[in-house]
């Protein structure tokens, strides 16, 4: 079966950090703390396949790990003891993500791909083991499915499911993979419908190649 990938990350942040473009003195570098990904089918009914979680244990620039802000906590539900219980090395998430993919297409609601690889490789000082080619925003699957711009604009991954009125099991906003879920879901919903093409899924589609 042709799959894709929708996936997520949850970035550091302490409160006003998204404001100030993380740019302030105390802000930590955005680095990515978990991944989550959601494995699409897109042939027959479009089912959800599988699902992948994974806690990033998050370095600074000297190789230490970040503590993380009791804000980033209260926000994503991802604690400290998570990291120190189930986080892995970046480079070893990556792998996995990238075994969990078996090549498809990763999309996420934005550009998640430059956190997970531009930022969070280059601050722990690692190749980016994932082309960005393979890459892609799934803002521009709603746009092809008729979402309006300024709807797009002002709705959240976490939001977008019920922004469609999509029903599903209860998911947890800013929580990796129920914010992959969130957007499978309602991708989902949309070739159901009729209103998303499974050939949207290739990129060269989407530029008019």
């Amino acid at each position: 079966m042709k799959t894709t990938i929708i996936y997520d990350c949850e970035f550091l942040c302490l409160e006003g950090s998204q404001r100030r473009f993380w740019c302030a003195a105390h802000d930590p570098d955005p680095v990515i703390a978990q991944i989550g990904a959601v494995k699409l089918g897109l042939e027959d009914d479009f089912p959800i396949l599988d699902t992948f979680m994974a806690y990033v244990i998050p370095i600074d620039r000297h190789g230490n790990r970040y503590a993380l802000d009791p804000f980033f906590t209260k926000l994503t539900g991802i604690t400290d003891e998570n990291i120190t219980s189930d986080g892995i090395a970046l480079h070893d998430a990556l792998d996995q993500l990238d075994q969990f993919s078996a090549g498809g297409g990763f999309w996420s609601w934005g550009k998640d791909e430059l956190n997970m690889l531009a930022i969070s490789c280059y601050v722990a000082g690692i190749q980016p083991n994932i082309p960005a080619h393979r890459f892609d925003n799934a803002v521009k699957l709603l746009l092809a499915a008729g979402m309006p711009i300024e709807d797009l604009a002002r709705t959240p991954s976490n939001k977008l499911s019920e922004y469609y009125g999509v029903k599903h099991p209860p998911l947890r906003g800013h929580d990796a993979r129920d914010d992959a879920l969130s957007v499978a879901y309602t991708l989902q919903h949309l070739l159901n419908a009729g209103k998303l093409l499974p050939e949207a899924f290739d990129a060269e589609v989407l530029r008019g190649a």
